[in-house]
């Protein structure tokens, strides 16, 4: 059997947290974030690109 190659999406903080809706910081947090310019590595799934959607001012996503 070929197995599938899980897709990877990094994910890079632009924007600063202050002043955010605590949804909002909570989202950040829950995706590994909470300082600009840091970086993370997640797999590309549903969960993860709907929490993206939610916080895609404060972030830049780049396939890898």
């Amino acid at each position: 059997m070929a197995k599938k190659k899980i897709k990877k999406i990094k994910i890079t903080q632009i924007k600063s947290m202050i002043g955010q809706k605590p949804k909002i910081n909570a989202t950040i947090k829950a995706l590994g974030l909470g300082k600009i310019r840091k970086t993370v590595e997640c797999t590309d799934n549903d969960a993860i690109r709907g929490m993206l959607n939610k916080v895609a001012h404060m972030i830049i996503v780049e396939e890898v």
